[in-house]
């Protein structure tokens, strides 16, 4: 029976979507976890379900710049396949963690030491702040701009935050729209200013000589 105009693009539709939502987060595996390429499963250990990059920080100095230190699957090649990864951001007095989104999974951010001030932009253009203290929880959803903000004059932050990922992604957007050549004209227009504005804006994302 030949489809009519109607089902042939309801048909389309499921076509498109499917592969959408099967790409939307971390696929799911079959098996217990993912053993690299090369390696004899009979041969790991708990050394490869463990990752010790993170030693360095326990004894460490107060941070002079905002510094972040992943667990993710590229540093960590036990995560794969299993949605989960971490990191642990380090903030000076004044420093900011500039808006930035994670296409790929939610964040979790725990506060440890300090207090930061955070927020983030809904779909709708609503801004959601709060000023966090030490042993607060703030989820950051999928997708969306936010930022952290070390408000403190004198004082560092450190926080732990944990991603719906192995590789949930960043996309920072003063780099995304002033380091990657889009036409001056077009971010001029975009702005609402003018192309000197936008390339003293750029200048100051250029590679230092």
């Amino acid at each position: 029976m030949a489809l009519t105009v109607k089902q042939r693009f309801f048909l389309a539709i499921l076509v498109l979507a499917f592969p959408l939502s099967a790409i939307s987060g971390d696929p799911d595996i079959l098996s217990d976890f993912v053993v690299p390429i090369g390696v004899n499963a009979t041969l790991l250990g708990g050394n490869f379900f463990t990752y010790t990059g993170m030693r360095p920080l326990i004894n460490s100095d107060p941070p002079t710049n905002f510094t972040v230190t992943k667990a993710t699957m590229a540093e960590f090649p036990a995560l794969n396949g299993q949605s989960v990864s971490y990191a642990v951001l380090e903030y000076p007095a004044g420093s900011v963690n500039p808006p930035h989104t994670h296409p790929r999974a939610a964040e979790l951010l725990f506060l440890t030491y300090g207090i930061l001030e955070v927020g983030f932009v809904d779909t709708t253009s609503k801004l959601f702040t709060q000023i966090l203290q030490a042993g607060d929880i703030f989820v950051f959803p999928k997708g969306l701009v936010h930022y952290q903000f070390n408000c403190a004059e004198s004082d560092f932050a450190v926080a732990v935050s944990a991603f719906g990922s192995a590789a949930a992604g960043t996309v920072s957007v003063p780099s995304t729209v002033f380091a990657t050549n889009i036409d001056d004209e077009i971010l001029a227009k975009s702005f609402k200013t003018d192309v000197q504005t936008i390339q003293k804006l750029k200048a100051g994302f250029a590679p230092k000589a």
